[in-house]
This record gives structure tokens, C-alpha cells and sequence, in this order.
């Protein structure tokens, strides 16, 4: 299996958490403009930071060539979606998103937390089979 996905991983690009993530960005990015003037440096700030943050670390662990470095920058990618997460339910909150946003992102992140829960189960069983 590890061969077969060599194959067809050539950039962190190819990853299907890392597009999943991407997803997610390109979500949130519409979800900021909806936020008031107000929300500028709170929530928008934050949920960009954050949907950008799921991207960059997926990338910046495949960049390392190391197993254990990767799956530590996955789980800071996870993290992020988990924020991003309770971001959007004060946005529900907030009346600033519909509960059908709500549930549209949550779906989006829970698609791309089953995605990167693989690759990080994945990475482990390449590490341990190295052992």
C-alpha cells in the first residue's frame, strides 16, 4: 500500500486531507465576509488564521520527511478544525450564520477530520512498520 500511495502523492497538493482542509478554507473565507465590522479582529481574524492554519501545517509536516514531525503537524492541523468548529458555532450564536451554515461547515470539517484522522493512522503505521 505505502508504494501505491508514493505513486500518486507527489506534493502535499495530492493529499486528500490537505484538499479537504482546503475545502474548509475556501468556506470560511465566504462565512468572514458575512461578519460584521466588528468581528474584524475577533472572529474573522480567528477563523482565518485557523482555516489557513489546517492547510499550512498539513503542508509543513509533509515538507519535513519525517514521520513522527508530520503526524505532530496533523495533529495541530486537527486542532485547527476543532476551532474552527466552536468559531462557528458562536457565529450561529451570534445570529451572524444560519443553523444551515452551521451544519454545511461542520460537515465540510467533519469530512476533512475522518480525512486527516486516516493519514495520521496512516503515518503511524508507516512509522511502526519501520521499527
Amino acid at each position: 500500500m505505502e508504494n501505491r500511495i508514493k505513486d500518486k502523492i507527489q506534493s502535499f497538493e495530492d493529499l486528500e486531507c490537505w484538499k479537504a482542509c482546503n475545502e474548509v478554507k475556501m468556506f470560511i473565507a465566504g462565512i468572514i465576509q458575512k461578519l460584521p465590522a466588528q468581528e474584524k479582529y475577533d472572529l474573522a481574524d480567528n477563523l482565518r488564521r485557523a482555516s489557513r492554519s489546517a492547510t499550512r501545517n498539513i503542508a509543513e509536516g509533509y515538507g519535513r520527511f519525517h514521520f513522527r514531525e508530520n503526524i505532530q503537524f496533523c495533529r495541530t492541523s486537527r486542532g485547527s478544525l476543532y476551532e474552527i468548529i466552536d468559531d462557528l458555532i458562536t457565529c450561529e450564536f451570534e445570529n451572524y450564520i444560519s443553523k444551515s451554515e452551521l451544519d454545511i461547515g461542520r460537515e465540510k470539517i467533519n469530512k476533512a477530520l475522518g480525512l486527516l484522522n486516516g493519514y495520521i493512522n496512516y503515518l503511524n503505521r508507516v512509522l511502526t512498520e519501520k521499527k
